[in-house]
């Protein structure tokens, strides 16, 4: 690809990753807007999220090192793999934490739900239908590199995944704290 493919498509990520951060601005706008109100019931976020936290930011430290090696030269599927499973990881954590949260009374809707409870299932489910987006994007640039696809001249399709990886990484920092310290 050339030098003008490669900048549009980085663009076409970036407007994409500006329309989820919109996204997620007003549901987080939202939640404060209708906390005020009352009604609200508070509980306790399930450590799950914070496990889950930890994994995501592992993952992207991890996508750190696999873009040193491959501006080496050196083989990166290893790496990828290991940032899927923890991407798998990730969503396995959720779940338990939803779990949780549905043992505590807290449910999306139905009887018995609050809305407190209903905004945080939207605003975590919401990230996690991003994060398949990722593990999709993951899981084709793990196959790529197996094939050798990438090199230190040629890396476009890696590059996209680690800054869409990283920025999945931020928001769930962003929506952890929010959540949690709100």
């Amino acid at each position: 690809m050339n030098l003008i493919q490669n900048r549009a498509l980085k663009q076409l990520l970036w407007i994409g990753i500006g329309a989820i951060v919109m996204f997620f601005a007003g549901l987080t706008s939202a939640y404060i807007v209708r906390r005020a109100e009352g009604n609200w019931v508070d509980f306790i976020l399930p450590d799950w999220f914070l496990v889950s936290t930890i994994t995501i930011i592992i993952s992207s430290i991890l996508l750190v090192f696999t873009s040193k090696k491959i501006k080496r030269d050196e083989s990166v599927f290893q790496l990828i793999f290991l940032v899927f499973i923890l991407g798998l990881l990730f969503a396995f954590f959720q779940i338990n934490g939803w779990k949780v949260l549905t043992n505590q009374g807290v449910f999306l809707t139905g009887e018995g739900s609050n809305v407190a409870g209903s905004f945080l299932y939207v605003i975590t489910l919401s990230h996690l239908v991003h994060l398949v987006g990722g593990l999709v994007a993951l899981f084709i640039t793990a196959i790529k590199a197996k094939r050798n696809r990438y090199n230190k001249d040629d890396y476009l399709g890696l590059e996209l995944t680690i800054i869409y990886w990283h920025f999945l990484g931020l928001l769930w920092i962003y929506i952890y704290v929010f959540l949690k310290y709100f």
